[in-house]
């Protein structure tokens, strides 16, 4: 799979999230102090994401 959303603990033992793309990550997540918190912004991601604006500021 080319595109992936993963779960990891940071240095201050918080849940973070990281979106990757071909080994690159594109982004992540403020620390949550639970995994289930963790997954619950994986999943507003995913069914939120699709329809997103974009917003320009340049």
């Amino acid at each position: 799979m080319a595109h992936k959303f993963e779960i990891y603990k940071d240095k201050a033992g918080e849940f973070r999230v990281r979106f990757k793309y071909n080994s690159e990550t594109l982004f992540s997540t403020e620390g949550y102090s639970s995994k289930a918190s963790a997954q619950n912004a994986i999943d507003s991601i995913k069914k939120n994401g699709p329809d997103a604006e974009v917003e320009d500021n340049s």
